[in-house]
């Protein structure tokens, strides 16, 4: 069985360098920095089939919209949240505030940063997967971005905060009135996130299991603190990891990855450190975005062209090596 986690060692493993990486404005992590391990998995049953049924991804690209809302859970988390949106208009450019947002019905995916972090840091990406076709929703939590108090331990709130923005965003499809009304597809959600954002997103789909979650991808994650007992419906995962990680050791996040039940990949970028491609274009951060694309158009649209794709901007330049069991 594997070990207990304090909260300790969980403070001591999550606050080398504030686990960034994550900002532009963080420098660069301590080289020297504690890794966090992980104890070897045991065998896994057969993977169930994933729960979305089959269809066809958009086949062109969407201006992409930008809106913010202001939510708190429980009167005590202020959680503002900044989301992109497929909008109207012509594809390529900044995101515009408030645009009109394009005709269809789009999938969710909810997105949660790393410590000394903030939404906005990864914008690059983030558009690339509104542009797509995608409703992207990333909530600021009120710990451990950058400005807050740094309590690490406050990573294992995130995920009901997560679970609480969901549902706050998800309601927006029914709102009269709202820019995004009838344009949410409400069963087709996943979830993402980097580093702390990672254990995160792995949270929710085991000790803090939302089963409104089809999907998930992990960057430069760990389960320290929130456990590998991934629970209910099938839900494909896409883990990413860099295997010069210097604060979380690629091994723990492969730990990770081995223990999940369902439908899975890892792209593994062998000069890839903790995640700092994912803040600025490059080619780097291509191969990562072209095959979290199709892996969100795949499990979440249910495009099994997009599935067949995926090896293949996986490979692009030989950036990163990918393990594919999906």
């Amino acid at each position: 069985m594997p070990r207990r986690v304090t909260p300790a060692l969980l403070a001591s493993a999550l606050l080398t360098a504030g686990l960034v990486g994550c900002s532009d404005d963080a420098g660069p992590a301590p080289q020297a920095a504690p890794q966090v391990t992980a104890p070897a998995p045991p065998a896994q049953a057969a993977a169930p089939t994933p729960q979305v049924p089959a269809g066809t991804a958009p086949d062109k690209a969407f201006a992409v919209g930008v809106r913010q809302l202001k939510l708190n859970r429980d009167g005590k988390r202020p959680l503002p949240v900044t989301v992109w949106y497929p909008a109207a208009g012509k594809p390529g450019g900044q995101p515009e505030r408030s645009a009109d947002a394009a005709k269809g019905k789009f999938p969710v995916v909810m997105f949660s940063h790393g410590l000394n972090g903030r939404p906005a840091d990864y914008e690059t990406l983030l558009t690339r997967w509104t542009a797509a076709g995608f409703v992207v929703a990333a909530p600021t939590f009120p710990h451990t971005s950058r400005g807050g108090d740094g309590n690490v331990l406050d990573v294992l709130n995130q995920p009901a905060d997560v679970s609480y923005v969901l549902t706050q965003v998800l309601a927006l499809d029914a709102r009269a009135g709202d820019p995004l009304r009838g344009r949410l597809a409400t069963d087709r959600v996943a979830a993402a996130g980097h580093s702390a954002g990672g254990v995160t997103t792995i949270g929710l789909f085991t000790a803090g299991r939302d089963e409104r979650l089809d999907a998930g991808v992990v960057f430069a994650g760990t389960a320290l603190g929130v456990g590998t007992a991934f629970a209910g419906a099938a839900a494909p995962q896409l883990f990413v990891h860099g295997e010069a990680d210097e604060v979380v050791e690629y091994a723990a996040g492969k730990a990770a990855y081995d223990r999940v039940p369902w439908p899975k990949a890892m792209l593994s970028l062998p000069k890839g450190d903790h995640g700092r491609a994912l803040l600025s274009d490059g080619a780097a951060l291509r191969v990562v975005s072209d095959t979290t694309v199709e892996f969100l158009r795949w499990s979440l649209y249910g495009d099994p062209a997009a599935k067949g794709r995926i090896p293949t901007d996986a490979a692009r330049d030989d950036i990163a090596t990918l393990d594919n069991r999906l």
